[in-house]
């Protein structure tokens, strides 16, 4: 199979973007190509990819927060590549502590949903297009628990944007109930890191990557959320299926 994923980022203060980096080490069965704004990035993710491996991954530079650089990007994509089988969506940042609401600029609550909601709708609408109609395709959300509580004072945007994107992968669920595209969402509730800054219940970045490869391989379930709000959870509800 071929694997797309849409968003790559290290840090590891919560969960989107250091299990993009883990997943593509992950999914040594597939050719991946990771899109990402920031080549410095690309490359920091081709130095962690096994040399043996390093042939399967294509890296693209591009900005899927716009429908145009979306558009570019998967027709670039395509000419690369041919068919894709399976997307995985991690967009996003890991952290906003820009300080009460009271203090802020409808700026950069602005900036904050784009970011968060809208570059998760452009590139869904870009790329889901590619895979919908196979049900041995599939289309896996990476989302985190900001949206379901205040993580701390002064991470109120961050609250309010993460709760768009959970609300928007409810809708798709409950909108598209019938396509036969495997389509799932992945909701980290605690914070995800590599091994030399891991915290108590933080979740080994690596271990998380495992994970969502295996359920992105198996294709057996669809329209599910899978939380996941420990390291425990990585066998019991991803590799297991108990949610």
């Amino acid at each position: 199979g071929f694997c797309c994923q849409v968003g790559c980022n290290d840090s590891e203060v919560t969960a989107r973007k250091t299990t993009g980096v883990s997943i593509t080490h992950s999914l040594q069965g597939f050719k991946v190509a990771v899109i990402s704004r920031d080549n410095s990035r690309l490359e920091k993710l081709r130095g962690f990819v096994s040399p043996s491996t390093r042939d399967n991954l294509t890296t693209l530079v591009g900005n899927v927060g716009s429908e145009e650089g979306a558009e570019v990007v998967k027709q670039t994509l395509l000419k690369s590549v041919g068919k894709v089988t399976d997307i995985v969506s991690s967009l996003g940042f890991s952290w906003w502590q820009g300080g009460p609401p009271h203090t802020q600029t409808l700026k950069e609550l602005h900036w904050v949903i784009e970011t968060l909601l809208f570059s998760t709708f452009v590139s869904w609408k870009v790329f889901f297009p590619l895979v919908r109609d196979d049900p041995n395709c599939t289309y896996t959300f990476i989302t985190g628990g900001a949206g379901e509580k205040l993580l701390m004072p002064g991470t109120g945007f961050l609250t309010v944007g993460a709760a768009s994107t959970l609300a928007f992968c409810q809708v798709l669920r409950e909108e598209y109930p019938e396509v036969p595209c495997k389509l799932n969402q992945v909701k980290i509730n605690t914070g995800v890191a590599p091994p030399e800054r891991m915290a108590p219940g933080y979740l080994n970045h690596l271990d998380l990557g495992e994970a969502v490869a295996t359920l992105v391989e198996r294709k057996s379930s669809s329209h599910t959320v899978f939380p996941v709000n420990c390291p425990a959870d990585l066998k019991h509800v991803i590799l297991e299926g108990n949610l």
